[in-house]
């Protein structure tokens, strides 16, 4: 009686394991409200010796079973073993990230001029040094992430579909480039794991979260998200990242992720205002966060605010795909905008120029002038709240 408790407990300890292994750090029915991080990383970490528990707790009562059980304790011993070994499978080799999601093969650019992609698509643009590269979130989305560099500097662009997060970090840690893969996620945001330190960062606000260098900050480096086409009339040298041929099906399987119109309830946008999957205009600034409606960005076109004293300005351009984030602080001058007649055009109440809704003075007294660009997101409300629990919102 004793043997058959062990290994019925050994068993569903076993089964029991690699289901939490993944379920924590999967997006499971109620895996991604609960505070689990910290357990998933001790499992992760000690998995060899945790399964070598569970087996020194049933090889001796399977010995036996097989060797004086009856027939139908044999059978049903073998069955549990079966459905072990189908859940062992199903949870390292079907349902864990980095089998579920791969990285692209060959990572490769086209000038803009040459480029075939519909300029319709939305990008995550970087600049660094004068040279600037897009790349496409239907390929990012789908990759998670995509180590490149531009002028000889190592960046890694990452996106979460969850979250609708694009971000770009330096991956340099102490000096040197690391490499990272998908691992997971947290609160339903993608998290990676370095190749050195197995830590595991967060995508969002690319802080490792458990792991040796828990606490530590990867350098963001400055990005746009935007349609490719207003992309290329700003950065008309532009380098666009291409598909990889080989995962055609699994970029498509994002179609109607831009508009927030796909199907997958965990990537569809809730056309409605701050709601779990609204969209929101996300901005930290001075240690202060905001998040603004997309909706009445999209109907007034354009908001004057202020976070902690900082006047700013937040566009959108008629195509209601890319938006814009400024200081409206001029020459020590703090300026109001205001629409004009003409859609693509904004006027400040101050000096009467006119400027483009991407912050460039096309006339009047500031002609010339570039607003400065201030870092801002499109992401899920319930992501920007949970990443930052003290935001203000707009309007109130």
């Amino acid at each position: 009686m004793l043997k058959r408790i062990v290994l019925i407990i050994g068993l569903v300890y076993l089964i029991a394991l690699e289901i939490a292994k993944v379920y924590f750090i999967m997006p499971f029915p109620g895996s991604q409200q609960i505070n689990s991080i910290d357990i998933a990383y001790f499992i992760h970490q000690h998995i060899l010796w945790l399964r070598l528990l569970g087996l020194l707790m049933i090889i001796f009562p399977c010995i036996y079973c097989f060797r004086k059980g009856n027939k139908l304790s044999k059978i049903i011993l073998a069955i549990s073993l079966i459905f072990y070994a189908v859940i062992f499978y199903a949870f390292n080799f079907h349902f864990l990230a980095d089998k579920m999601f791969y990285q692209a093969t060959i990572v490769e650019f086209k000038e803009a001029s040459i480029d075939s992609t519909n300029k319709n698509k939305l990008v995550i643009g970087v600049t660094m040094n004068g040279k600037s590269k897009a790349y496409p979130i239907d390929i990012i989305g789908y990759h998670h992430q995509i180590q490149d560099s531009i002028d000889g500097q190592p960046i890694l662009v990452t996106y979460c579909t969850v979250c609708r997060t694009g971000r770009v970090y330096s991956p340099k840690i102490n000096g040197i480039a690391q490499q990272f893969r998908l691992v997971g996620m947290d609160h339903f945001n993608a998290m990676f794991e370095d190749a050195i330190t197995k830590s595991w960062w967060q995508q969002a606000t690319g802080t490792a979260i458990t792991g040796k260098l828990k606490g530590t900050q990867l350098v963001e480096i400055p990005a746009k998200q935007m349609r490719l086409g207003d992309w290329i009339n700003q950065n008309p040298s532009t380098n666009i990242l291409q598909p990889d041929s080989i995962f055609k099906k699994e970029y498509a399987d994002l179609k109607g992720f831009d508009e927030g119109i796909i199907k997958s309830s965990l990537e569809k946008r809730d056309s409605g205002s701050w709601k779990f999957k609204s969209w929101v205009i996300g901005i930290d600034l001075n240690g202060k966060s905001k998040a603004y409606d997309w909706n009445y960005l999209v109907k007034k076109t354009l908001i004057n605010d202020a976070i902690m004293e900082s006047p700013i300005l937040i566009t959108v351009e008629a195509n209601q795909q890319s938006f814009y984030a400024f200081s409206s602080l001029v020459n020590g001058q703090i300026l109001q905008f205001s629409k004009t007649a003409e859609a693509d055009k904004i006027i400040d109440l101050q000096t009467n120029s006119i400027w483009t809704r991407s912050g460039k003075s096309v006339d009047g007294p500031l002609k010339e002038t570039q607003l400065k660009t201030i870092q801002a997101y499109q992401e899920f409300w319930h992501s920007w709240q949970y990443f930052h629990p003290k935001t203000g919102t707009y309007p109130k």
